[in-house]
């Protein structure tokens, strides 16, 4: 048994079928009350799980990057003594033309 199209209040061409269970589900959806408060409630949940979410990936983000600063500083205190960078003063250079390296007194 198929619907046929008809003319119903919802327009040319909408079968009986729809429009009467469009119906009978604007009336029962009438009858539905929310809860007081359920909103907020509601509204309530959905803020604590975001603010947990966000807590979360900032922790994460935090611990990923002292993870990175720890492993840099490893590799760098890793690398075997004198070769690298010196952070004193730069050692004295013999003057150009000169036959060596210069020596102190």
């Amino acid at each position: 048994m198929n619907a046929r199209p008809t003319g119903s209040p919802n327009g040319p061409g909408v079968p009986e079928t729809e429009t009467r269970l469009q119906e009978a589900l604007a009336a029962v959806a009438d009858q539905v009350r929310p809860a007081p408060g359920a909103y907020r409630a509601a509204s309530a949940g959905w803020r604590r799980r975001e603010r947990r979410r966000r807590l979360a990936l900032a922790l994460l983000t935090a611990v990923v990057f002292a993870l990175a600063v720890l492993a840099g500083v490893k590799v760098l205190n890793s690398a075997p003594s004198g070769t690298g960078f010196h952070h004193g003063p730069p050692a004295p250079t013999a003057p150009a033309g000169s036959p060596g390296p210069l020596t102190s007194p």
